[in-house]
């Protein structure tokens, strides 16, 4: 689904948009107006301007035929964008500039007047907690009242519509037209994730967040970045005059603690680790591990987690302090907060629908993908199993191979049995991908029982039943995959949802 257009459609000049971007307009010597931008050829509408960008196997020029049949008004693109429109003969007018991506996000602003918004814009980035930190403050400003939308990995909210997301943070000319289009239904508030990808990719240019969340940073995306420090340094640049006005930051780890150091706009730090200096401090009951107080300099709230697991202690309390930042009383806080935000395929229980009374089985799905992830999901179910503790978990092909090792080690390391299956392999060799898992499962000294299993469906069949010979008590935790629902194999993409084939799977153990 293309992303929603606001309905007032106001123009602005090509020759204006020309100027912004630093270039000249090519080709037609009348060149009028446009009143909407994508990078979609199959997305245009009439009056768009369409922006022809290189990609890694196609030039967004080669479409430009079928953007011009649509409707369009104007191409955004680069002198070979020029040169391949010039071959097919094509006399739309070009705005023409070295790198087109790094103008459109200015561009779109100005199309859809997003310049100067009244939205009161929440960005947060890090490697995990991302959706579930949005999703949080985003739930607990509906409580209090205010009209809140929604962008992330998942999906993207405006009031009652929903959007499924094809990536965490969408391209620039779809960011603005979702933020004009939340102005114009009279949403006060978004809340949206802010990828690595997306600050690398101009994606999130000519947005400046009110308030910019960092919730740490652990190996991922390492077939993207060179390093973990380019990594880190994609991050920071929210934390930059150009992108936020302020930020809170948790310095749980030696990365946050740089990003403070570094960081070129005001900041206030949170932590959960004892003894770690910080304008925020977390500490946790010993008796019950989802209540925590978080206390400031000349404040002190006690707060409780609405989901289970340390990490969600954490982004409980950077989304209360996000709160208070944004001007909200601590009373009403303290009550939003409590509001359980339903994250899709995060800590997701799932129950059988067949066989009358519940199972004394606790079923879960988690979209842990990276080797912390996977450790904090196992460490956070560990506590309160009784009997066996199951993980079903799988790493993406043509990706950050480096973590297929650390997942296996995490996974080992917590679980009582692993079972190690497919997860999106892509183009990749299912089989070689499952080897570097399970090689990962075995460097690690423990008692955990590997079991090795082709096709998910199958392995997550598996894993119940498997939980089940451990008695009451036993969880079974699909993790990987959270809230997809396809499985890319060989390229091609497959409709698949763990949480679907896990109620099959208990279904079945019911009935059996």
């Amino acid at each position: 689904m293309s992303a929603p257009r606001p309905t007032s459609r106001d123009s602005s000049s090509i020759r204006d948009l020309a100027l912004l971007a630093g270039a000249s307009v090519h080709d037609l010597e009348d060149a009028g107006s446009v009143t909407g931008v994508t990078l979609d050829s199959r997305a245009v509408r009439p009056g768009d301007l369409y922006a022809a960008l290189p990609g890694a196997r196609a030039h967004g020029a080669d479409f430009a035929a079928q953007a011009a049949v649509a409707g369009a008004a104007a191409v955004l693109t680069d002198r070979a964008g020029l040169e391949r429109m010039r071959e097919q003969g094509l006399a739309l007018p070009a705005i023409v500039v070295e790198d087109p991506r790094a103008v459109l996000g200015a561009v779109a602003a100005q199309v859809y007047d997003t310049t100067d918004q009244g939205l009161t814009l929440v960005g947060i980035t890090g490697t995990n907690g991302k959706t579930t930190t949005a999703y949080l403050v985003a739930s607990a400003l509906e409580v209090l009242g205010h009209r809140t939308g929604l962008i992330g990995t998942v999906e993207t909210r405006i009031g009652d519509e929903r959007i499924k997301s094809v990536r965490t943070t969408p391209e620039a000319s779809d960011l603005h037209a979702i933020l004009a289009v939340m102005e114009e239904r009279d949403t006060d508030t978004c809340v949206m994730e802010v990828s690595s990808h997306a600050l690398s990719q101009h994606r999130v240019d000519g947005v400046v967040y009110d308030l910019a969340l960092f919730t740490n940073l652990s190996q991922d995306h390492l077939d993207f970045h060179a390093d973990m420090e380019d990594y880190f340094s994609a991050k920071a640049q929210l934390f930059t005059p150009l992108r936020s006005q302020r930020a809170l930051v948790c310095v749980d780890d030696v990365w946050g603690r740089r990003l403070t150091e570094q960081s070129g706009v005001p900041v206030t730090t949170l932590t959960t680790v004892p003894g770690q200096p910080a304008d925020w401090v977390v500490s946790v009951d010993a008796d019950d591990p989802s209540r925590f107080r978080l206390q400031g300099r000349d404040l002190e709230l006690d707060l409780r987690s609405a989901l289970p697991g340390d990490f969600n202690v954490a982004n409980t309390a950077m989304a209360a302090v996000a709160l208070l930042l944004l001007g909200e009383e601590t009373d009403a806080v303290s009550r939003a907060i409590l509001t359980d935000p339903h994250v899709p395929g995060r800590m997701e229980k799932v129950s059988p629908t067949v066989g009358g009374a519940e199972e004394d089985l606790l079923a879960v799905v988690d979209y842990a993908h990276t080797p912390d992830a996977v450790e904090a999901a196992l460490a956070a179910l560990r506590p309160t199993t009784r009997g066996r503790l199951v993980v079903v978990l799988g790493a993406g092909g043509d990706r950050d191979r480096g973590k297929r090792h650390g997942m296996g080690r995490a996974a080992a390391g917590l679980a009582d049995v692993v079972v190690v299956t497919d997860d999106n392999p892509r183009s990749e060799d299912p089989a070689t991908i499952r080897a570097a898992v399970i090689e990962g499962a075995r460097s690690v000294d423990s008692h955990a029982e590997l079991v090795e299993i082709d096709g998910r469906a199958r392995a997550i069949r598996e894993g119940v039943r498997l939980a089940r010979e451990g008695g009451p008590g036993s969880v079974v935790a699909v993790v990987g995959k959270g809230h997809e629902t396809g499985q890319e194999v060989a390229g091609v993409t497959h409709p698949f949802d763990d949480r679907d084939e896990l109620q099959a799977a208990l279904d079945g153990a019911v009935t059996a």
